[in-house]
């Protein structure tokens, strides 16, 4: 098992990152850029859990059936597995916890590189491979009902892209402290999906804004707060954390920027949002403003000619928030 104390001090937030050295727009863009009974919280990777129900021609995950609004497919998951390449090329982590692990190509990587660490994925989709590294083991539960666990636990807990999953940080939080030992850290990975643009070339109407501005009020009415990202911070700090911090990476969306590694990121990114127009609009906008399908696959239209637009220089900002569980020898900074 990895300890604590042997995280390099020099990486960002002090735990197991590493990155690019491009943390704005301005380094590298115009000049080179509820609760439940221990017994039914986990399931077995069943025929049950696999009977996939399918909805508006895409797969849904049947396990807690509903509380995740967007697919599980073949499609979806090369998305997911394109947003972990992506961010490998800004910087890679090692963890014990995986909240939401989705493919689980993260824990795999990161067990052939860690051999040491015992390595958890969660979700509430059997998606994962049956062949991994002995050291990785994949859970289908709920991240927001009673864990398995004992309390003080796990080294490292660690989750990116769930800000459109969780319905109860503050909770979250909770458990999360309750099941770090003391001087263990968490770490949250969340990009704030509303297009940004430092240059003024997006329209203040334009089609990409609009379409994240339904959904993040399509997940209201279900119960999720897609603007979380930016108060991740701050409930991490009232949960009990110390040691909080945030540094923020700036994603191009398209190839606009000079910076050889920005484009490519952004690419992904562009490639990654593209794919996900129809999978992340469907959920939401059919369960929570009642839309219909066609209605749906009409507005995607032009949505889908907007990202295209090479004169628009926007880009999402991706929060990497770090805090760690007080105790005995951690030192307030």
């Amino acid at each position: 098992m990895i300890s604590v104390t042997n995280i390099p001090p020099h990486l960002p937030c002090g735990q197991f990152c590493w990155y690019t050295g491009l943390t704005s727009v301005s380094d590298a863009g115009e000049s080179g850029y509820k609760t439940d009974s221990v017994a039914s919280v986990s399931a077995s990777i069943s025929s049950s859990v696999r009977d996939f129900p399918f909805e508006n021609g895409r797969r849904y995950h049947r396990f807690r059936e509903g509380s995740y609004n967007f697919p599980n497919d073949d499609s979806e998951q090369e998305r997911e597995d394109m947003k972990h390449a992506m961010m490998a090329n800004l910087y890679g982590v090692q963890n014990i916890l995986d909240m939401g692990t989705g493919t689980g190509i993260w824990v795999m990587e990161m067990g052939d590189l860690y051999p040491a660490a015992t390595i958890l994925g969660v979700d509430l989709s059997p998606i994962q491979p049956e062949w991994v590294p002995p050291n990785v083991k994949f859970m289908v539960d709920d991240v927001e009902s009673n864990w398995l666990q004992p309390p003080n636990y796990f080294d490292y807990v660690y989750a990116r892209h769930t800000v459109m999953a969780i319905k109860n940080w503050p909770k979250l939080m909770e458990r999360v402290l309750e099941h770090l030992k003391p001087g263990g850290w968490f770490e949250l990975q969340e990009i704030h999906h509303f297009p940004q643009c430092h240059d003024g070339s997006m329209p203040d109407k334009h089609p990409v804004t609009e379409y994240w501005a339904l959904i993040i009020e399509a997940l209201a009415a279900l119960g999720v707060n897609f603007n979380a990202t930016l108060l991740l911070a701050d409930m991490m700090r009232e949960a009990g954390f110390v040691n909080v911090t945030t540094r923020i990476f700036h994603i191009p969306i398209g190839a606009w920027p000079k910076n050889k590694v920005l484009k490519m990121v952004g690419l992904y990114w562009r490639t990654i949002l593209e794919m996900g127009l129809q999978p992340i609009a469907i959920g939401p906008l059919t369960r929570g403003l009642k839309w219909s399908p066609e209605q749906v696959e009409v507005w995607l239209i032009e949505v889908r000619k907007a990202y295209m637009d090479s004169h628009v220089h926007s880009h999402m900002p991706l929060h990497i928030i770090c805090g760690q569980k007080p105790g005995p020898g951690v030192e307030v900074m």
